[in-house]
C-alpha cells in the first residue's frame, strides 16, 4: 500500500530503464522527489524529466537528509538545472557572447559547490564562499530576467517566517545587493558604517640587484607624495651578499603588515618606498678588492652606505571600494631602484615622485630580473578583526606601525611610541680640505648615564638594539640622512630618559673604531610631565673626542637645544659647542598614557594649584580630541569633582565645567570615538561616583533650555542637546547612587525637577523656529527616544508617555519642514527602542506614534518617514505576535486594535490618492498596508465593522469597504505594479494576505449589505470585480511556470486561485434573489475565471453559468442576455489567449450534464445555446492557434469566413459580424488579394441600404455616417479592389448602381460623369488588358493532426497568378510545415483519415463554366469576354482519370480506354471572400472510348472555327498563328490518330461487342465529327490563302496539297449519307530510301519486345523535385508517336504527289534536290522499322497551353516546334494559333521545348511536355476548350509523374536553322488544368490529326532510327548543321505524303495513347531504324511547331 511521504529527496545511484509499468526511468545522478513509498519501491519525480511522474525501486535511490544539506549548496543545484535549459536556449539562439558568460559563471558555480561540499574549509572561509556565490546567482537572474531571491546574508529567507513588510525591506536590500553584484562574485553591499581603518599586507617576493659583494639592507616604508612625508615606520629585509635566495634569517622575515591606514590615507598619492643600503667598506671598491684577494670580507668594521631608493605608487590599490565587504586580492608588482649624488640621497624619494629625472638614473638590473619583486594586498577592518579573518598573513608577520593614530582609536589600544627623525647636520671641517665620513650612533640613557637597553629600533623586523648607527654619506659635512627610528621607552622611565647622538668620523684607511669627535641629546620630557613636542628640534653639538668624558653628570646640565628650561645655564662644563655647528631632529609622540600638552596636565592636578583651574578649564576646550580621551576616566573625574562641592551645590566653575562634559560627550558622538562609548558606558556604570551632580546637571540643562533664544553662540547649545543621552545618563545614575545612599530621600523633588526641566524643553520647541535655533531644536528631538528610554526605570510608562507627548505636540503645526522631520525621527527612535517592546510602555508610545502618523498621512506629507515609522511599528509587533503565537497578551490585541482604529482607514485613502501618480514611497505604504492586514484577525475586524457602523449606520462602513476593495483591485489591475517584475516572493505573499483579508472583507457584505433594504449591488460587484482580477493575476497562472518552480509555489502557497474560486462561489450562492442585479454584467467576469487553466476550478465555476441562465429565465422568460455576453466576452477573451480545448470540452459537458440532469423548461433552448457556444469556442480556438505568424494567414483567412459565417448564421451579431468583415479584409490587402477583398467589403456593402439616412458606425473606426453614404464610400473601396484585381466584370454591376444613384437620386452629375468614365474604362479594359488565367487545385486535408477546420476535408484553390502546382505545392508546404504530401490521386483509406499526423493530397482540376453566363448573347461572343466566365463565377470542378475495362490491345488501346470523371462542387463561386471553398458535393462518372474520342475530335474542331471567326474579324492580325495552327492540323499527319478511332469503333465487330453494346449514336457521331472536321479546314484554307501575304504564300500552297492528299485518303472510308468522304483516299509514299540506306549505322539490337502493361491509376502526384521511376512505355498513355498520329491506309498505292514550288528558302544539294516520291520499298526482315514522328508544334499564346512563340513568317524563318501531346490528351484546345493579336511578343524567340521520350522497347515516340513553360513569361498557357476536357495531372498513371529536369530549348535563326537542345526527364504535372466549360452533346466531330514527321530519339542510353540527332543527349550533338538546316529543309516536306505511306506499310502498330486529348498510337514490335543525318534535318525543318493538333 502506498503511504505519503514526507518530502523525501534522494538520488539514484544506479542507472534504471524504467521498464515496468508506470516506471520512471533514471540515470546515475539523477536527484528524484519522492511523494509515495510501499515496501520495495518509490513514486516520484526527476527534476530533470518535468511533469513526469513514475515509479522506482527503493535500492536504485540514496535518500538525503534535507536538513543536513547546505541551503546554498541546494540553491547551486537548483539554480543550475534552472540556467542549463536558458543557457541550451542561447545555443540554439546564436547568443554567443551570453552563451559563453553564462557558462563561465556556472562552472565557478559548480566549482564553488564542490568546495562547500567538500566541507574542508572554516566558517569563514565557508561565509565569504557563501558570499561569492550567491553574488554570482544573483548576478546571473538578474542578467536572465529570472526573479529575485530575498536574503539575509547568504541565505534566502523563508517568506512565511517573517513579517511581509520585514520581508519588503528584505527584497529592497537583495535588489540593491543583486545590482551590486557582478559575474566575478564581488558584491557591493551598502553596509551600515563605513570601514575606517584598513592594513596593507606585504610581502617581498624578489630582489633583482647585486651589490658588488656586500650585503644590503632594504628599507621599506610608506610615504605621502602629498605632502612628502613618510606614513610609516621602516620595514627592514636583509639581503646577503649571495642573494635574495639566501637572506632569509627566519621564517617569514620578508612580510610585514602595515596597520592602520585610514581613508585619508588611501589615496592616489600613496606610494611604497624602499631605501636599499650597502652594508660593507666605504668604498665599495676596498670591499672588491679584499675579496678578489683573500676569497672573503675582512674582519675590519662594515657601514651602511647608501645605495639606490625606488618607488611604487599604490593608487589602483588606495581605489578600492570602501563597500567592499571581502579583501581584495593579493597582487604582485615590481619596481626598479634609482641612484642619485650621495648629497640628494635624502630627497631621492621626492625627486622620484615629481619626475625630476635629471637629479637620478636607473640602477640596471641582473640578467632576467625585474627589479624588486613585492606583493601586496589591503585588508579591512580593526587589527583584531583582520587578525581572525587572514590569520596565515599575521602568523609570523612583522607589524609595521603608523606614524600617529589611527582614525578609530580603541579602548583598550596601548601605546608609547617616540619616532626620531635624523634629518640632517652642519659640521665644521676640522681643518681639513675633504669632508668627513659621519657616522650617527643613537643611545638611549636614563639621568645616571645608564644604557635603556630593549627600547631602540632602527626599524621593524630587527632586533631591539641598545645603540643605532645611521649610514654613512661619504665626504658630507653637511650630511642629510633622513632616517627613521623608534623609541619604546618604559612609562616609569620616560621621565628621566633622554637620547644621545654621538657623531663619529669613519676613515677609510683606519681599521679601527670610528673617532669621536662630538654629540648632541634630547631631553624626552620636561618638568611639568609634557613630552617633548612634536616637530623639528635644532639640537647644540657639543665637541668632545674622548668617549670617557660622555658622563651624563656632565652635559645633562647643558641646554640640549635653545630654551632649555632644565638646563642650568650657569655651569661652564668641559664640552664646548660652535655656534656653526646644529644637528636637527625631528619627532613624533604616539602614545595612549603621556601627553605633551601642559594645560592637560594642570586640570589633572587641579587640586595641587586650585588657582590655574580656570586657565586649565579653557585650555582643556581647545584640546586636541586625541589628548582628552587618552585621559578620559581621569579628565571626567576631575571634572566631577569640581562640578559641584560636598553638599551638591554648584562652585563658581561649574558652568564652566558642564561646557568641558558637553564638550567631551560630543566628542564621543564622533565616528572616531565611536568606540569609546561602550567605554562611557563603563565608566558611568562602574566606576561614577558624583552622587551629587544630579541638581546641578537638571539645572545646567533647563538653564541652556531657558537662554537659548538669548545665545549668541548656538555651538554650546547644540552640543549641550546632542549629549542629553550622556547627560540624563549621569544623572539618573547619580541620583540613584544618592538614593541608594540615603534610603531615596527627595524622590518627589527629583520627579518635580525632572518635569520642570522637561517643561523647559517643550518650551524651547515651542518657539518659533528660525535658522540659528533650528539645529538646536533638532538636536534635542534626536535626543528624545533615548532620553526616554533612560527614565524607563525611573518614571511610571503613563507619565513617560505623557512627557513624550507633550514634548512632540510642543511643536508647532506650521514648523519648519527640518523640524518636523526630526520630531518624526524621535518617533521612530521611540518605537524601535526598548519603550516598544514593554506592554505598559508600548500602549502609550503607539498611541503617540498613531495620533502624528494620523496627522501626516492625512497631509500626504514626509510619507517616507511615516512609512518607515509604520514599517518598525508593524515589524516590532509581528514579532512579538510570533512570540506569543500560542497565548497572545490583551495588551497586544488592544494595541492591534488601536493600530487598526488609527492607521487603516487613513492608509487606505492616502494610498487611493497617491496610485493615481507616481509616488516612490508608494511600495512601502502598500507594505505597510498589506503588514497591518497581516496582523489582523478574525476578532479585530469585527471590531473594526462595529467601530465604523455605530448605532447600525453603514455609511462608514460602507465607505471603507468600497475604497478598500477599490485600493485593492488597483493593485492587482497590472499584477501588482508596484513592486518590481522579479519580485515574485513578494507578490506571492501578498497575495496570501490579500485573500485572507477578503474572506473577512465578506463577511460585513454578507451580514450587513444583503438584505432587501441593505442590498447594495456596487459595493457586490466591487468585491466579484476584485475577487475575478485577484483569481486572474499573471503570477498566480502557475502554467507558465517552469516545473520546480511551480511545484515549490504550490507547496508554499498552494494554488490560491482555487481557494479564491470557491470563495467567489460560496459568495455567489448567498446572493439568492439578488443575482439578477448581476445578470449579465458579472457574466464576463466569471467567464474569465473558468477560462483559468485549472481544472478543480473549471469544474466547479462553470456551473454558475447555468444558475444564470436559470435566474434570467425565471425573471425575464429568457437567457438572452445571458447569452450575449457570453458570446461577446468569449471572442474577447479567446483572443486574449485564454481557453484551450479541454475548456471547450469541460463547458460542453458540464453544461449539457446539468440540464439535463436539472431538465428545466427551457432544456431544449439551453442545449442548443450550448452547442451553439461549443462550435464558436472550437471556431475561435482555430482563429488563436493561427493568430501569429505569416505562414498562417491563410489558415487566419478560413479562421476568420468561419467565424464571419457563425456570426450572421447562426446568432446573428451584426457587430462581431462586421468586426470579422474588416478582419478578413485585412487579412486579403496584406497578402494583395485585392479580389478577394472587395468580395469581402460587398457583404458588408449588401447589409446597407440606399434609402436610409440612420448612421453606420464600423468597428476601428467611431465616426459615424449615413447608411447611403457608407454604402458608397463602400462601393468606391471595392472598385478600387476589383481594379486592381483585374476583375472589371465585378465592377461593372456597382458602377451601374452608383451611377443609378447619382442619376436618379442624388443628382450629383459630376459623380455620376466620374463613375460612367470609371465603367467605361472597365469595360476597355476587358478587351484591352492581359489578364492571366488562373489554375484551380484539389487539395484533401487528412489525418487527425490537422486543425479541425480542414481535418479531413477537401478544398478547390484558386491558385495565385502564374503559380503551377509546384509552386502552390511549396507555398501548401510552407503553411503545412509537419504535413506530407499523399502522391497518388486515390481516395486516402481510414489508417490515414484517423492517424495522428497530417497528410495533403493536391491534384490539378479544371473550372466548369456558367453555361448561362452568355446565353444572352446574339452573336459569337469575343474571346476575352467569353473566356473570363470559362474560369471565373464558377462552383464546379472536374478531374478525369483514365483506366481500362477489359481486355487491352496492345495494338489500339482505344478500344478499352476509359475515363472516370470526377466532378466537385464547391460552397461558394471563385473568385469570392476566400480564394479556396471548401468541397461541399462530390459525384463521379465513367466516359466510354467512343464518348472520349468524341470529345477531342469536338474540341479541336471548335478551336479552329474560333479562329476562323477571329480572322474573319480581323483579318489585319498576325497571319502567323493561323498558318501554324493549319500546318499542325493538315502537314504534321496528326489526323492518322483518325485511323485507330476507325480501326477501333467503326467496325461492326465493336458494335456487336459487349464494349460497343449502346454505343451506335456515338459512333455516329465521331463520324460526323470527322467529317465536319474536314469541312473546317476547307474553310479555314479558303480564308488563309485570301490572308496569306506573298511570303506565306509557298507554305499555303503546300497545305493544299497535304489537305488533298488527306481527303483523298480519307475518302472511302468515311461517307456522309448524300456525299463522298475523302477519308478513304489513301495518302502518298513516304520518302524512306535514305533511311532505309543509313539502317545498317544504327544499333537493331535496341528493339525490345512488348509486354503487356497494366496502369498504375494511384500514383497521379509526385512532389516537386522528387526522383520518379522511370516510366513505362507501354503503360503510359502520355506518349506520342508518329505512328499514333498516321491514319490507316488501304492497301492499294498512293497516287504520287504532284510537283509543287519549293519553299522561299529552299536550298537544293546533291541529295535532296528532286521533290518527286521515291519508289515505296519493302524493308528487309531484319532492318529496322522506321521511327514515330512526333506532332508538330503548336503555337503558344498568352492564353493557350501552347509555350511557344513562333516567327514571323515572312522573315522566312524556319519555324521551331514543340509538342503537344500532353495537351491533347487532356482534350484541350488544340488550336495551333492562339495568342493574343495585339501583343508584339507573338513574334519573339521561341522558348525551351522538353518532350519527353519513349524507350527502347517501346519501339516508338515517347512525347511528354510541361506547357507552363512560358507561364511566367506573360503567355497564357491554358486555351479554354483544352482546360474544358482533360485534366492530365489527375490521370492516375505512374508514368504521369514524370520530373522535367531537363528541358529541350529551341532557338530558330534569322536564316532558317534551328538549333535545338533536348531532355529526357520531364514533368508533366506542372500545369495541365482546363479552364473552360464544355457541354458534349454541343461538340462537333472535327477530323483526326496528322502525324508529325519523323524524330529521332535517344532514351536510356538507347538510339532510335529516324530520331533528329539534336535530341541525343550528347551535348555535342545537339545542334544542327546550318547549312544542312538550308539545304535539306524543303526536300523533305516533298516527300511527306510517301514517307506516311512507307511508315504504315513498313508494319508499324497503330495504337494510340491519349495525351490531352490527342490520340497517341502505340508502336509496333519492330527494330528501330536509326536516323539519318537527312532525316534529321527533314525533322527539324519540317516541325515548325508543336505537332498538329485538334
Amino acid at each position: 500500500m502506498w503511504i505519503p511521504s514526507n518530502n523525501k529527496y534522494g538520488v539514484a545511484v544506479h542507472n534504471w530503464h524504467g521498464d515496468v509499468r508506470f516506471g520512471l526511468a533514471l540515470d546515475v545522478g539523477d536527484s528524484v522527489d519522492i511523494v509515495e513509498e510501499c515496501s520495495h519501491w518509490y513514486r516520484g519525480s526527476c527534476p530533470r524529466k518535468s511533469r513526469t511522474v513514475g515509479i522506482f525501486p527503493k535500492t536504485y535511490v540514496n535518500i538525503k537528509d534535507l536538513t543536513k544539506i547546505d541551503p546554498v549548496v541546494a540553491e547551486c543545484t537548483q539554480v543550475l538545472r534552472e540556467w542549463s535549459e536558458i543557457w541550451k536556449r542561447l545555443f540554439v539562439d546564436r547568443e554567443t557572447y551570453k552563451f559563453q558568460t553564462l557558462r563561465k559563471v556556472m562552472f565557478s558555480i559548480l566549482e564553488s559547490r564542490r568546495e562547500l561540499l567538500s566541507a574542508t574549509m572554516t566558517q569563514d572561509q565557508t561565509l565569504e564562499l557563501q558570499m561569492v556565490v550567491v553574488s554570482k546567482i544573483d548576478w546571473g537572474n538578474r542578467k536572465l530576467g529570472l526573479d529575485l531571491v530575498p536574503r539575509e546574508g547568504p541565505l534566502a529567507v523563508d517568506p512565511h517566517s517573517i513579517g511581509i513588510v520585514k520581508l519588503y525591506n528584505v527584497h529592497v536590500s537583495s535588489a540593491d545587493n543583486a545590482k551590486a553584484s557582478s559575474s566575478r562574485g564581488t558584491l557591493r553591499r551598502k553596509t551600515q558604517r563605513k570601514i575606517l581603518s584598513h592594513h596593507l599586507y606585504f610581502c617581498m617576493r624578489d630582489f633583482g640587484h647585486r651589490i658588488g659583494g656586500d650585503d644590503a639592507e632594504v628599507y621599506f616604508f610608506l610615504y605621502d607624495g602629498t605632502h612628502m612625508r613618510p606614513l610609516s615606520e621602516r620595514f627592514l629585509v636583509k639581503i646577503s651578499k649571495d642573494g635574495f635566495s639566501n637572506y632569509i634569517e627566519k621564517l617569514h622575515s620578508n612580510c610585514t603588515v602595515f596597520t592602520d591606514l585610514g581613508a585619508a590615507d588611501l589615496n592616489e598619492d600613496l606610494h611604497l618606498v624602499a631605501v636599499v643600503m650597502r652594508v660593507g667598506k666605504i668604498i665599495q671598491s676596498d670591499s672588491i678588492k679584499k675579496i678578489e684577494k683573500s676569497g672573503t670580507l675582512g674582519h675590519g668594521p662594515t657601514f651602511r652606505r647608501p645605495f639606490g631608493v625606488g618607488v611604487l605608487s599604490l593608487a589602483d590599490i588606495a581605489h578600492f571600494d570602501s563597500s567592499l565587504e571581502q579583501s581584495s586580492d593579493e597582487r604582485e608588482y615590481n619596481f626598479k631602484l634609482f641612484q642619485s649624488e650621495e648629497k640628494d640621497f635624502h630627497l631621492l624619494p621626492e625627486l622620484i615622485i615629481k619626475k625630476s629625472s635629471g637629479k637620478y638614473s636607473p640602477i640596471q638590473t641582473t640578467q632576467g630580473t625585474q627589479g624588486i619583486v613585492v606583493s601586496l594586498k589591503l585588508l579591512h577592518g580593526g587589527l583584531g578583526q583582520a587578525r581572525q579573518e587572514q590569520p596565515l598573513l599575521f602568523q609570523g608577520s612583522t607589524i609595521t606601525r603608523k606614524m600617529g593614530f589611527p582614525d578609530v582609536i580603541m579602548p583598550g589600544d596601548v601605546r608609547n611610541d617616540l619616532f626620531l627623525t635624523l634629518e640632517r647636520g652642519e659640521f665644521e671641517r676640522g681643518g681639513k680640505n675633504t669632508g668627513k665620513n659621519i657616522l650617527v650612533t643613537v643611545v638611549v640613557l636614563d639621568v645616571a648615564g645608564n644604557v635603556l637597553s630593549d627600547c631602540l629600533w632602527g626599524a621593524s623586523g630587527m632586533e631591539s638594539q641598545s645603540q643605532y648607527r645611521s649610514m654613512i654619506l661619504y665626504h658630507q659635512n653637511a650630511p642629510s640622512w633622513n632616517e627613521m627610528l623608534r623609541l619604546s621607552v618604559p612609562i616609569e622611565k620616560f621621565a628621566t630618559a633622554h637620547v644621545r647622538f654621538e657623531f663619529r668620523h669613519c676613515s677609510t684607511r683606519d681599521k679601527t673604531e670610528p673617532k669621536l669627535f662630538a654629540f648632541s641629546f634630547a631631553r624626552l620630557m620636561d618638568m611639568g610631565g609634557a613630552t617633548l613636542s612634536d616637530g623639528q628640534h635644532e639640537l647644540y653639538v657639543y665637541k668632545c673626542e674622548d668617549p670617557a668624558k660622555l658622563q651624563a653628570a656632565n652635559y645633562l646640565r647643558l641646554q640640549c637645544r635653545p630654551r632649555d628650561a632644565q638646563a642650568k645655564m650657569d655651569c661652564g662644563g668641559c664640552f664646548s659647542r660652535s655656534s656653526k655647528e646644529v644637528f636637527v631632529l625631528r619627532s613624533l609622540l604616539c602614545s595612549t598614557k603621556l601627553t605633551q600638552n601642559a594645560d592637560l596636565l594642570s586640570l589633572l592636578q587641579w587640586r595641587t594649584h586650585p588657582e590655574t583651574i580656570q586657565d586649565s578649564l579653557t585650555g582643556v576646550l581647545r584640546l586636541n580630541d586625541e589628548e582628552l580621551v587618552k585621559f578620559l576616566q581621569d579628565v571626567l573625574d576631575a571634572l566631577f569633582a569640581m562640578f559641584s562641592n560636598e553638599e551638591g551645590n554648584s562652585t563658581q566653575h561649574s558652568g564652566l565645567v558642564f561646557h568641558v562634559l558637553v564638550s567631551i560627550f560630543s566628542l564621543l558622538q564622533s565616528n572616531k570615538f565611536q568606540h569609546f562609548r561602550p567605554v562611557m558606558n563603563e565608566y558611568i556604570e562602574n566606576h561614577f561616583a558624583a552622587a551629587l551632580v544630579y541638581k546641578g546637571l537638571i539645572t545646567s540643562v533647563e538653564h541652556m533650555a531657558v537662554f537659548m533664544t538669548k545665545a549668541e553662540h548656538p555651538d554650546p547649545f547644540q552640543k549641550c542637546f546632542g549629549s542629553l543621552e550622556y547627560i540624563f545618563k549621569l544623572l539618573i545614575q547619580s541620583r540613584k547612587l544618592f538614593a541608594r545612599a540615603t534610603g531615596g530621600q527627595y524622590e518627589d523633588s527629583f520627579r518635580r525637577d525632572l518635569h520642570s526641566l522637561f517643561t523647559a524643553l517643550n518650551g524651547m520647541l515651542a518657539v518659533p523656529s528660525y535658522d540659528v535655533i533650528i539645529p538646536t531644536q533638532e538636536a534635542l528631538l534626536n535626543s528624545t527616544g533615548v532620553v526616554l528610554e533612560q527614565l524607563k526605570d525611573t518614571l511610571p510608562a503613563p507619565e513617560l508617555g505623557m512627557l513624550a507627548r507633550n514634548m512632540l505636540d510642543a511643536i508647532p503645526r506650521g514648523a519648519p519642514i527640518r523640524l518636523i522631520q526630526a520630531k518624526l525621527h524621535a518617533v521612530k527612535d521611540l518605537v524601535s527602542g526598548e519603550l516598544f517592546h514593554e506592554d505598559d510602555s508600548r500602549t502609550v508610545v503607539l498611541s503617540v506614534a498613531c495620533k502624528h502618523l494620523r496627522m501626516h498621512l492625512g497631509r500626504r506629507d514626509e510619507l517616507r518617514l511615516c512609512a518607515e515609522i509604520l514599517s518598525e511599528i508593524l515589524s516590532q509587533l509581528h514579532e512579538l505576535q510570533k512570540e506569543q503565537r500560542d497565548k497572545v497578551t490583551n495588551t497586544l490585541q488592544h494595541d492591534l486594535d488601536s493600530l487598526c482604529k488609527n492607521i487603516l482607514g487613513i492608509l487606505i485613502r492616502t494610498i487611493s490618492i497617491i496610485m493615481e501618480g507616481s509616488n516612490a514611497v508608494l511600495p512601502q505604504l502598500v507594505a505597510c498596508l498589506l503588514g497591518l492586514l497581516q496582523l489582523l484577525d478574525e476578532t479585530h475586524y469585527k471590531r473594526y465593522w462595529d467601530e465604523l457602523s455605530p448605532n447600525k449606520d453603514p455609511r462608514d462602513l460602507k465607505e471603507f469597504l468600497s475604497k478598500s476593495l477599490q485600493v485593492y483591485e488597483d493593485l492587482l489591475a497590472q499584477d501588482w505594479h508596484v513592486f518590481p517584475n522579479d519580485w515574485l516572493v513578494m507578490k506571492l505573499a501578498a497575495n496570501d494576505v490579500l485573500r485572507m483579508s477578503l474572506e473577512e472583507f465578506a463577511k460585513p457584505l454578507v451580514y450587513r449589505f444583503l438584505g432587501p433594504q441593505a442590498f447594495d449591488s456596487q459595493l457586490w460587484w466591487c468585491y466579484f470585480s476584485l475577487a475575478v482580477s485577484f483569481l486572474t493575476q499573471p503570477s498566480l497562472q502557475l502554467e507558465q511556470y517552469r516545473e520546480p518552480k511551480r511545484l515549490k509555489i504550490l507547496h508554499s502557497h498552494g494554488d490560491m486561485r482555487v481557494l479564491m474560486g470557491f470563495q467567489i462561489l460560496s459568495m455567489w450562492s448567498q446572493l439568492g434573489e439578488q443575482k439578477l442585479h448581476f445578470i449579465p454584467s458579472m457574466v464576463g467576469p466569471f467567464l474569465e475565471v473558468t477560462l483559468v487553466p485549472e481544472p478543480a476550478l473549471r469544474k466547479a465555476t462553470l456551473s454558475v453559468f447555468y444558475d444564470m441562465m436559470q435566474c434570467e429565465q425565471a425573471a425575464r422568460g429568457s437567457f438572452r442576455l445571458v447569452e450575449s455576453e457570453l458570446i461577446d466576452k468569449l471572442d474577447l477573451l479567446i483572443s486574449g489567449n485564454k481557453g484551450d480545448d479541454e475548456y471547450r470540452e469541460l463547458f460542453s459537458t458540464i453544461l449539457l450534464e446539468k440540464v439535463k440532469v436539472e431538465n428545466p423548461n427551457w432544456k431544449e433552448a439551453g442545449i442548443a445555446f450550448i452547442g451553439s457556444v461549443t462550435r464558436l469556442l472550437e471556431r475561435l480556438l482555430d482563429y488563436r492557434s493561427v493568430m501569429q505568424g505569416e505562414e498562417n494567414r491563410d489558415k487566419r483567412m478560413t479562421c476568420t469566413v468561419n467565424l464571419l459565417n457563425f456570426y450572421k448564421n447562426e446568432i446573428n451579431r451584426k457587430e462581431m459580424y462586421l468586426r470579422y468583415i474588416y478582419k478578413l479584409h485585412d487579412l486579403h490587402l496584406q497578402a494583395e488579394n485585392y479580389t478577394e477583398a472587395g468580395f469581402t467589403l460587398k457583404l458588408y456593402a449588401s447589409m446597407l441600404s440606399w434609402d436610409r439616412e440612420t448612421q453606420s458606425i464600423v468597428p476601428f473606426d467611431s465616426s459615424g455616417q449615413p447608411e447611403w453614404q457608407r454604402k458608397e464610400q463602400l462601393y468606391h473601396e471595392i472598385l478600387k479592389y476589383f481594379d486592381k484585381g483585374k476583375c472589371w466584370e465585378k465592377g461593372i454591376p456597382l458602377c451601374k448602381e452608383l451611377a443609378q444613384l447619382y442619376e436618379t437620386r442624388r443628382f450629383d452629375y459630376n459623380k455620376l460623369s466620374e463613375i460612367l468614365i470609371q465603367e467605361a474604362k472597365f469595360f476597355q479594359n476587358i478587351l484591352t488588358q492581359l489578364r492571366p488565367e488562373p489554375e484551380y487545385f484539389r487539395v484533401g486535408f487528412y489525418g487527425m493532426g490537422l486543425p479541425l477546420f480542414v481535418r479531413n476535408k477537401q478544398f478547390v484553390y484558386r491558385g495565385l497568378e502564374y503559380e503551377r502546382i509546384g509552386a502552390f505545392t511549396q507555398r501548401l508546404q510552407t503553411e503545412f510545415p509537419s504535413a506530407q504530401i499523399l502522391s497518388n490521386n486515390s481516395p486516402p483509406d481510414s489508417a490515414i483519415l484517423n492517424a495522428p499526423d497530417q497528410y495533403i493530397q493536391i491534384s490539378n482540376v479544371r473550372p466548369v463554366g456558367d453555361a448561362q453566363a452568355l446565353k444572352t448573347a446574339m452573336v459569337p461572343v469575343p474571346e476575352k469576354i467569353a473566356r473570363f466566365y470559362d474560369v471565373n463565377d464558377v462552383t464546379r470542378f472536374i478531374y478525369d482519370r483514365p483506366m481500362y475495362k477489359g481486355p487491352v490491345d496492345k495494338d489500339n488501346e482505344f478500344k478499352s480506354l476509359w475515363i472516370e470523371r470526377t466532378i466537385l462542387d464547391i460552397a461558394s463561386p471563385l473568385p469570392g471572400i476566400l480564394r479556396w471553398f471548401e468541397v461541399k458535393h462530390k459525384s463521379m462518372l465513367e466516359l466510354t472510348p467512343v464518348e472520349y474520342a468524341c470529345e477531342i475530335i469536338s474540341n479541336a474542331g471548335k478551336e479552329l472555327a474560333e479562329l476562323i471567326v477571329q480572322y474573319k474579324r480581323d483579318p489585319k492580325r498576325n497571319i502567323n498563328p493561323f498558318s501554324m495552327r493549319l500546318q499542325g492540323t493538315i502537314d504534321a499527319n496528326v489526323m492518322g490518330g483518325i485511323s485507330k478511332y476507325q480501326e477501333a469503333f467503326f467496325s461492326e465487330q465493336f458494335l456487336k461487342s459487349p464494349q460497343g453494346a449502346g454505343q451506335q449514336a456515338n459512333v455516329q457521331r465521331l463520324k460526323t465529327l470527322i467529317l465536319e472536321q474536314i469541312q473546317i479546314l476547307e474553310q479555314a484554307l479558303e480564308l488563309h490563302g485570301q490572308l496569306a501575304p506573298t511570303g506565306v504564300q509557298p507554305l499555303h500552297n503546300r497545305l493544299l496539297e497535304r489537305f488533298s492528299q488527306l481527303k483523298q485518303s480519307l475518302s472511302g472510308r468515311l461517307k456522309r449519307q448524300h456525299s463522298e468522304s475523302i477519308v478513304n483516299t489513301p495518302l502518298p509514299p513516304l520518302p524512306t530510301e535514305q533511311r532505309v540506306a543509313q539502317a545498317s549505322t544504327s544499333s537493331s539490337v535496341n528493339a525490345q519486345p512488348i509486354g503487356n502493361y497494366v496502369y498504375d491509376l494511384d500514383e497521379i502526384y509526385t512532389k516537386p523535385g522528387d526522383t520518379v521511376r522511370p516510366v513505362d512505355p507501354l503503360s503510359s498513355y502520355q506518349t506520342l508517336s508518329k505512328e499514333s498520329l498516321t491514319i490507316p491506309l488501304e492497301e492499294s498505292a498512293a497516287p504520287p504527289v504532284p510537283n509543287r514550288p519549293r519553299s522561299q528558302n529552299f536550298i537544293a544539294n546533291g541529295s535532296m534536290d528532286s521533290p518527286e516520291v521515291p519508289p515505296k520499298r519493302q524493308p528487309a526482315a531484319n532492318s529496322p522499322n522506321a521511327p514515330p514522328l512526333p506532332p508538330r508544334g503548336i503555337t503558344p499564346d498568352k492564353r493557350a497551353s501552347n509555350p511557344m512563340i513562333f516567327n514571323d513568317f515572312g522573315n522566312g524563318d524556319a519555324v521551331g516546334r514543340r509538342h503537344s501531346s500532353q495537351q491533347q490528351q487532356h482534350g484541350q484546345k488544340y488550336s495551333v494559333v492562339d495568342i493574343s493579336y495585339d501583343d508584339p511578343e507573338a513574334d519573339q524567340q521561341p522558348h525551351s521545348l522538353p518532350p519527353n521520350f519513349q524507350d527502347a522497347s517501346g519501339g516508338h515516340l515517347s512525347v511528354c511536355f510541361a506547357p507552363n513553360d512560358f507561364r511566367d513569361s506573360g503567355i497564357s498557357t491554358t486555351s479554354s476548350r483544352e482546360l474544358n476536357h482533360m485534366n492530365l495531372n489527375n490521370l492516375g498513371d505512374d508514368q504521369s509523374t514524370i520530373s522535367v529536369h531537363h528541358r529541350e530549348h529551341c532557338r530558330i535563326s534569322s536564316n532558317g536553322s534551328l538549333d535545338m537542345h533536348v531532355g529526357v526527364s520531364m514533368n508533366i504535372t506542372q500545369r495541365e488544368s482546363s479552364t473552360s466549360s464544355f457541354d458534349v452533346e454541343d461538340l462537333p466531330v472535327p477530323p483526326p490529326p496528322i502525324p508529325p514527321k519523323s524524330l529521332a530519339v535517344t532514351s536510356n542510353g538507347v538510339s532510335f532510327a529516324g530520331i533528329d540527332e539534336a535530341h541525343s543527349p550528347n551535348p555535342t550533338s545537339t545542334q544542327f548543321n546550318h547549312s544542312q538546316n538550308q539545304t535539306q529543309n524543303h526536300s523533305i516536306n516533298n516527300h511527306l505524303g510517301q514517307e506516311q505511306q512507307n511508315g504504315v506499310e513498313d508494319g508499324y502498330s497503330l495504337l494510340q495513347h491519349p495525351v490531352n486529348g490527342l490520340a497517341t498510337l502505340p508502336p509496333q514490335p519492330a527494330a528501330v531504324e536509326a536516323a539519318s543525318s537527312t532525316s534529321a534535318v527533314a525533322s527539324s525543318s519540317s516541325h515548325q511547331h508543336d505537332g498538329g493538333t485538334f
